[in-house]
């Protein structure tokens, strides 16, 4: 499996590798290489991010340095990232093959608006709509004047959302209210739960073969009220319903590397279980590359990604939570989805979706993603786990089914009402 923080770019010509040999044989400033393109090479994002590439796979001159281990180092349009030579790697959308359209539900919101500059960053997106009950279309001219490919609309109120959606191929849904100080998920549940029903009967109506990534929280409830909306309109489908949960295997990497001292790029933690509280259970003993952790160390790690949302909604004394790292975390997943759609065979992400490795309907693992969205789900995450994880699955489980049971009420009592 390779890694999910590695994406890949190519093209360039023969005279673009000579340039960049002299480089590395001179060790001279690479100002003479104007425009370095790199022919099949593999570029890992230092940022962990996969694909979130870049409009163009060319590096200017005085970004390149060489190291003597045949690593380069590389900034392109300010995101440093490594560069490895590989044959075998391919490049943004392949040769070919489609762009996407993508819409953003809640675009103008605090994570809708830096999210939907990532993925306005994306070559998989030929069209990016923006939707919201206010505000958006300033956001839309705002993101319009970036120079990447992808077309950006806005569509505000209820009676533009039909056109936000019409034949999209990946939705995405930041919409709701932020957490507060003192605030939990389950505060979110009766506010947030009403408004992903009614923004999943519009993708049922007018778009029922998207993808869907929800980040809407609680999203231990608004995933199962998603797909109760979905069935009792005649389109669901488990393989293209996701909860997005990368930004507790975003942070479980952080936290880690730092703990231990290791390279961020080459960490990964797989997180299973929920997206809140203790349902959230980072695997240390999963963790790549293989390390010790004393009892107190695992503890602590978990304990902090757990909380780590809280450590944001504090720091930030009432002005926000944490809708950065969340905008990032969800444009590397919206990005594995489109790889996958693009036919990529190698796309795996940690993610909460409709599941048979417990006893529970709705469980966050390692899935990967294919052409039609869910290919696989990776039981292996649940195999071997240290006595402290197997304890913690159990504790979990206890709270995650209340909320998927939360979720299931919500969505048939507003059926029955209608």
């Amino acid at each position: 499996m390779a890694s999910m923080a590695t994406t890949a770019f190519h093209a360039a010509t023969a005279a673009n590798r000579a340039c960049l040999s002299s480089i590395a044989a001179s060790s001279a400033s690479p100002a003479s290489c104007r425009s370095v393109s790199f022919s099949s090479f593999r570029l890992a994002a230092a940022s962990g991010l996969p694909g979130l590439s870049l409009s163009s796979a060319s590096v200017r001159g005085g970004f390149v340095r060489l190291q003597s281990d045949g690593v380069s180092k590389v900034s392109v349009q300010g995101m440093p990232v490594q560069v490895r030579a590989d044959s075998s790697a391919s490049a943004g959308p392949k040769s070919g093959s489609s762009t996407f359209k993508v819409a953003v539900l809640g675009a103008a919101g605090g994570i809708g608006q830096p999210l939907s500059l990532l993925i306005k960053m994306s070559p998989f997106v030929s069209e990016l709509r923006l939707y919201d009950i206010a505000n958006v279309k300033g956001v839309a001219a705002d993101l319009s004047h970036c120079n990447t490919p992808a077309q950006v609309s806005a569509y505000t109120g209820a009676g533009e959302l039909a056109g936000a959606l019409k034949d999209v191929d990946l939705v995405i849904i930041p919409a709701g209210v932020p957490r507060k100080p003192g605030m939990t998920r389950d505060d979110l549940f009766n506010i947030n739960a009403g408004i992903v029903r009614s923004l999943v009967e519009a993708v049922a109506d007018h778009c029922p073969n998207a993808l869907i990534n929800i980040i809407s929280n609680p999203v231990n409830s608004t995933v199962p009220i998603a797909a109760e909306v979905l069935k009792a309109k005649g389109v669901y489908d488990p393989k293209k319903v996701f909860g997005v949960t990368t930004l507790d295997v975003v942070r479980a990497n952080t936290f880690v590397a730092q703990k231990k001292n290791l390279r961020l790029i080459d960490v990964n933690v797989p997180v299973i279980g929920g997206h809140a509280g203790i349902t959230i259970l980072p695997l240390l003993s999963k963790t790549k590359p293989t390390v010790e952790f004393m009892p107190e160390e695992v503890e602590e790690l978990t304990v902090r990604i757990q909380n780590a949302g809280t450590e944001v909604v504090e720091a930030k004394a009432g002005a926000g939570s944490a809708t950065l790292s969340m905008a990032y975390a969800a444009a590397r997943f919206a990005e594995s989805c489109m790889r996958g759609l693009d036919g990529d065979s190698d796309v795996y992400e940690c993610a909460y979706v409709q599941s048979e490795v417990t006893d529970l309907p709705f469980f966050a693992t390692t899935v990967k993603l294919g052409k039609k969205g869910v290919e696989e789900i990776v039981g292996e995450d649940l195999s071997g786990l240290t006595e402290y994880e197997k304890k913690a699955v159990e504790a979990l489980k206890a709270e995650l089914k209340g909320s998927i049971e939360k979720g299931v009420q919500f969505a048939n009592k507003q059926a029955a009402a209608v």
